[in-house]
């Protein structure tokens, strides 16, 4: 089950309630769901989703946030791949899904490849960007829209739009010329269209430059899955908590996986927002998340090790990272390299 499943699952519980009489309110269009990070879970792997809807919807309703989120919890319990519902504090949904649902997230992940975080099938979108003044930073930016408003599912208004960010003073040729066609990209977008953007004097091959950082992350889930090979095993998915036996192992997990489902909201927000460098960002956080778990718990077998189904789960883990990552790089017209 991914975020944008347990969404709908919320808008129907809604549309059931007020068909049933229990509410009187407007059902809503779309609900954010988060995935919340490592800390905020218990050991156990507590919370995969959290959801505010019942707090939004209060008001409207004549009720308290706890009473409408009782109300939704009774509904979302019965929905297949959910464990339990528990409510949190003013009235936050707080969903654990069942080992079944996370492995069938990661699966979806690999099934779908190139289309995950890719709403395109929702209608066809016209986009065309209008470049005022041809600046080199407002045509990355436009060419980066253009994949990602239907990749976020957003249907503009045919004609296009104008995209006006603060723009800089070098020219494509040149800006290429110093730091390659990939790093000056990154540059540009990385930065929020608002905000000046402050480029490297040279491209920097190492893990403190952000972009090389994804590209190597990348690059190693690519490592793993040939490695995998050459020793006899392939992905298989599995529950995150089947994969990782110490706290600072299940921690990882746990990060890598909010990462990987929360990718199709965060490029959803991005066309919603019109904002290429929430790509970005996620796309770090997404590398950071894969690093570290790489370090903890190995995909690969060490030593005098056998190829296990841990193993195989984490491989899994490894190369929904690698979908995640190449579909964001993708989409900000970045190479994904599978070596480095």
């Amino acid at each position: 089950m991914t975020p944008a499943e347990f969404s709908r699952a919320v808008i129907c519980s809604v549309r059931g309630a007020v068909e049933d009489g229990e509410l009187s309110v407007t059902v809503p269009e779309r609900v954010v769901v988060r995935v919340p990070g490592g800390d905020s879970r218990s050991a156990d792997g507590g919370v995969d989703f959290a959801c505010g809807v019942a707090m939004q919807m209060a008001k409207e309703a004549g009720r308290s946030p706890l009473e409408v989120a009782g109300m939704l919890r009774k509904r979302l319990a019965g929905v297949p791949g959910v464990a339990r519902v528990e409510i949190a504090g003013a009235g936050f949904l707080n969903v654990t899904l069942t080992g079944g649902a996370r492995a069938g997230l990661v699966r979806s992940v690999l099934a779908q490849g190139p289309a995950y975080g890719n709403a395109g099938g929702r209608g066809r979108v016209e986009f065309r960007a209008v470049v005022e003044g041809a600046g080199v930073r407002a045509a990355v930016t436009a060419a980066a829209l253009e994949k990602i408003l239907p990749a976020g599912g957003v249907e503009t208004e045919p004609g296009g739009e104008t995209v006006r960010p603060r723009e800089v003073a070098e020219g494509w040729p040149l800006l290429v010329a110093r730091l390659g066609a990939d790093e000056a990209r990154w540059g540009l977008l990385r930065t929020a269209q608002g905000d000046a953007v402050r480029l490297p004097d040279r491209p920097v091959q190492r893990e403190s430059n952000a972009r090389f950082r994804v590209q190597y992350a990348y690059a190693r889930t690519c490592a793993m899955t040939r490695n995998a090979r050459e020793l006899g095993f392939a992905a298989e998915p599995a529950d995150i908590r089947e994969v990782g036996e110490t706290e600072a192992q299940g921690q990882a997990l746990r990060e890598l996986f909010a990462a990987i489902a929360e990718y199709p909201a965060t490029v959803e927000a991005a066309a919603r927002h019109r904002a290429p460098d929430r790509v970005a960002r996620h796309l770090e956080v997404t590398a950071d998340a894969w690093l570290r778990c790489h370090d903890v718990c190995p995909p690969l077998p060490v030593g005098e090790e056998k190829p296990s189904a841990v193993h195989r789960g984490r491989l899994a883990l490894a190369e929904a990272a690698g979908t995640v990552l190449a579909n964001g790089l993708h989409l900000l017209g970045i190479s994904t390299p599978d070596r480095l």
